[in-house]
């Protein structure tokens, strides 16, 4: 045997154990990604739809829209108290406001 026969036959095994690989792992390699393609899915789509999460939003937007609003009506009223210019009322108001802390 001469060295163009083992070359010859270096690329012949390798040829042959190439294809033989490609032709063995294709079909579970393409199953394989397809398990992962609907494993994906699959997460994403609950992901979208987790009604637990979406319930818990909704109830904290509600509940930060109830204390706005508050806040505005609270604001208003002190307002008017300001513009009023009646600084008896203000002084009752903030004397009751300071026993409620205590």
């Amino acid at each position: 045997m001469n060295s163009g026969d083992i070359v010859t036959l270096a690329v012949l095994v390798t040829a042959i154990l190439t294809t033989g690989g490609v032709l063995i792992l294709r079909p579970v390699t393409k199953r394989l990604g397809g398990l992962l393609e609907v494993m994906t899915q699959h997460k994403l789509k609950q992901a979208n739809t987790d009604p637990y999460d979406l319930v818990r939003i909704r109830e904290s937007l509600a509940s930060i829209d109830g204390r706005l609003c508050t806040i505005e009506e609270r604001q208003d009223f002190a307002e008017a108290l300001i513009s009023s210019g009646d600084t008896r009322l203000l002084s009752i108001q903030a004397a009751q406001a300071a026993q409620e802390r205590n």
